[in-house]
């Protein structure tokens, strides 16, 4: 690729965004043409959904608190197929948040469901020096699972949305949140997005205008990336005073294979990651076993994760992944089996001081749309879950005192596991920024001294400010061989993305950039979504080919200088597994 190894920010090619307000409707339809609800939750994941869980739980003791609330107590807004249609994860997960909000059901119950695949008796990590060797290390304290669950993020949602549906929630599937309706400086609900576009928004057959949701509290459960939830941090001004939020990227696949695997498995690099700090690559890996208690199969779940502060922009997640099954540590566990599912999903990596304010008036945030994930233990669902009930209970106590003051939820994040835990590793992934090998020694020390060291605060800088060039990480992919490894687009073929041909662009970025931005998306994005013509020029600017209809929402354009709108509701994946 010699001939145009400029170097270009991501941040200095903004993507069109039409204004400020675009994703803020500041005045309701008429009363006869809006719908009302008690409690608005949008995102049917695993965050929303014990919000709604939690909620109906407390309403189910009162009566005249639920008579109040109307026809829809709660109402959950969610724009995949099916809840959990959008949802992936690695996932091992601590049980503790999950077994206080679902005490009937005992673990062995939760495998039966299936959405959890056994508890963690057996773990190891490795360090992988090379494409050949593996050293076994002793686990890292936050790398300790040993009686965790190993889980589907996807199938737990869709189990928490039949608990949901029959304590009295209304789940409103394929239908996006577009807008979020602000009066007199107060959250009111959201407008739902239009259904039955054509490519240049032009209404065909079918038709459909989106509708005002209002509501006396709404919960924002987007999970990465949301387009509300970033409408709501700017118009309250909810991350004054905090560090900018950063993001990672995971790509997954789930394998059956012939053999059980008799242990959880995590990798710490360097290899397959260039460790130069020039490249800016931190990235690890995870392998899970999985017993399907239902069917009997064994079951594995790998994946790679990459922080997208990289500066090489050939640097891909999905490719990476590829390239570490060659690994013989990896051959061995997956020889012989076949890939069932993949995916791939960003995930905030700021932690602690990049959470916003979690409340305005009117609504707040739970989960992911909170930036409630520890990268360094790779945890975040039991947060989701923690934060959701917490949500549930502080909704429930306005709801009681006729109050929109909902403030106490926020005290309650802070001193609960959500915030000790994450306050305990708030200092651990920054010192990373100055590549693996500075950066490790103190990241030890921060995990060593549970963040007492360094103390302070550490700063980040976002992800799009990261000078791209165009390296050599490329060089080491495997070329696909359809049965081990993979390409991008039969990857997105088997997760039942069915985005429909004439569907409205949903993806917002510069279209002429320089040739590096352009490589940034076209390796970045897992699903091919970007392409570069083949008689762009070599030097200078080219013109980006937009494959919408590819998208996965993974969301990992937002942090390199574009921007994830919803699709149109219904659209996207549709993963099972995941």
């Amino acid at each position: 690729m010699a001939g145009h190894n400029g170097v270009a920010v991501p941040a200095a090619y903004p993507p069109p965004v039409d204004s400020p307000n675009e994703f803020i409707k500041r005045e309701l339809d008429a009363e006869d043409e809006r719908i009302e609800v008690g409690v608005a939750i949008i995102g049917g994941g695993t965050a929303g959904l014990a919000t709604a869980n939690r909620l109906l739980q407390l309403l189910a003791d009162d009566e005249e608190t639920l008579e109040r609330l109307g026809e829809v107590p709660v109402a959950v807004i969610e724009k995949a197929k099916t809840c959990g249609g959008h949802n992936l994860s690695g996932a091992v997960v601590r049980p503790g948040p999950l077994q206080e909000l679902y005490p009937e059901y005992s673990r062995q119950q939760w495998r039966e469901e299936g959405w959890a695949f056994g508890e963690v008796t057996k773990e190891a990590v490795y360090m992988t020096p090379t494409s050949k060797h593996a050293i076994r290390i002793p686990p890292p304290p936050p790398f300790k699972n040993h009686g965790n669950e190993v889980v589907s993020v996807s199938a737990l949602a869709r189990f928490q949305q039949r608990l949901a549906e029959e304590g009295g929630a209304y789940v409103l599937t394929e239908t996006a949140a577009t807008q979020l309706l602000v009066t007199d400086g107060a959250v009111r609900g959201v407008r739902t997005g239009d259904k039955g576009r054509g490519k240049d928004g032009q209404p065909l057959g079918n038709f459909e205008p989106g509708t005002d949701v209002t509501a006396q509290h709404t919960v924002l459960a987007e999970g990465c990336w949301g387009s509300l939830t970033g409408a709501a941090i700017r118009e309250f001004g909810l991350s004054e005073g905090r560090e900018p939020a950063v993001w990672e990227l995971g790509v997954k696949e789930v394998w059956k294979v012939p053999k059980p695997l008799d242990r959880l498995i995590h990798t710490i690099g360097p290899w397959p990651v260039k460790i130069r700090s020039k490249y800016g690559q931190i990235g690890g890996t995870w392998i899970y076993p999985m017993k399907d208690a239902r069917t009997g199969d064994d079951l594995v779940s790998i994946g790679f994760v990459i922080d997208l502060e990289y500066a090489d922009a050939t640097t891909s997640a999905h490719d990476l992944l590829q390239q570490f099954k060659l690994h013989p540590l990896v051959r061995k566990i997956l020889e012989g089996g076949e890939r069932i599912a993949w995916g791939a999903k960003a995930l905030p990596g700021g932690g602690y001081w990049s959470m916003p304010k979690l409340t305005m008036p009117g609504a707040l945030l739970v989960g992911d749309s909170g930036g409630m994930v520890d990268t360094v233990a790779l945890k975040g669902v039991h947060h989701c879950i923690k934060s959701g009930m917490l949500a549930g209970e502080a909704i429930y106590a306005a709801l009681k005192r006729g109050s929109t003051d909902l403030s106490s939820y926020e005290e309650a994040v802070e001193e609960s596991s959500i915030g000790t835990e994450l306050y305990q590793v708030r200092n651990t992934r920054q010192p990373f920024q100055k590549g693996f090998l500075r950066g490790g020694p103190i990241v030890n020390l921060a995990i060593a001294t549970k963040g007492k060291l360094p103390g302070g605060r550490l700063d980040w800088h976002r992800n799009d400010a990261k000078p791209m060039f165009i390296g050599d990480t490329a060089k080491g992919y495997p070329k696909p061989d359809g049965k081990y490894t993979f390409d991008k687009l039969s990857s997105v073929f088997i997760t039942g993305n069915a985005t429909r041909d004439d569907a409205p662009n949903h993806i917002r970025v510069q279209k002429n950039v320089p040739r590096v931005i352009a490589e940034t998306w076209k390796w970045m994005c897992p699903a091919g979504v970007y392409e570069i013509p083949d008689d762009a020029p070599e030097d200078g600017n080219v013109d980006v080919v937009v494959n919408y209809t590819n998208c996965v929402q993974c969301g990992a354009i937002t942090a390199k200088g574009g921007r994830l709108t919803p699709p149109e509701g219904g659209d996207g994946p549709l993963y099972q597994v995941t």
